[in-house]
């Protein structure tokens, strides 16, 4: 394995993408993973955010790389040990165009352990949540559930329900119409109309 056939993978998967070793584990055994991303880092191609994480930074002309997004670096540190993450419901309702106000601080949903990463300026935090507040997790149907949480039963209405039936593919309907029986009570039948708008 070379670091070249790495370096063709990261490049697909285009800049601002963050992942871990076991990424790559199709190409070659991890001692070979691990010494390719190293050289890859020397080189300049990717940057390492902190042990085992790294990224493929996006560059801006006027300041050069930019920091990486935190969501896909939640995504990547809960990964490297078979974890999922969600936003929580304010920063879904933020995404998907019902509130304006983002998070302060980003903080991720996880079936793993609550811990916090430094990366330089960047602090992410991923807080352990019950199964209920994951249903859907790393997909947009996740999204729609957590904004609908954001929301609350009492204020749904047809401009929310029309909002977040926005942007929706066939197979993001067909998973929140499946997770749907995962998801509490009240939100079965809104995701149901949710699916329909869209």
């Amino acid at each position: 394995m070379s670091a070249t056939a790495i370096k063709k993978r990261i490049q697909r998967k285009g800049r601002g993408s963050v992942f871990t070793p076991s990424d790559f584990l199709t190409l070659g055994s991890r001692a070979a993973v691990d010494q390719a991303l190293s050289r890859l880092t020397k080189d300049g191609t990717i940057r390492r955010l902190t042990q085992g994480i790294y990224d493929y930074p996006k560059i801006s002309p006027r300041i050069g790389p930019l920091s990486p997004d935190p969501y896909a670096v939640a995504k990547a540190i809960a990964a490297k040990d078979g974890h999922v993450v969600q936003v929580t419901p304010a920063r879904a309702a933020n995404l998907l165009g019902l509130t304006t106000q983002v998070p302060a601080k980003p903080v991720y949903l996880t079936d793993g352990p609550s811990r916090t990463k430094h990366l330089g300026a960047m602090t992410v935090k991923l807080k352990k949540a019950a199964p209920k507040n994951l249903v859907a997790a790393d997909k947009h149907a996740g999204l729609v559930f957590q904004a609908l949480r954001y929301v609350g039963k009492d204020d749904i209405n047809d401009d929310v329900v029309n909002r977040l039936a926005k942007g929706l593919s066939p197979s993001d309907v067909d998973d929140l119409v499946k997770s749907s029986t995962q998801a509490p009570g009240w939100m079965r039948p809104v995701a149901h109309q949710i699916a329909q708008a869209a």
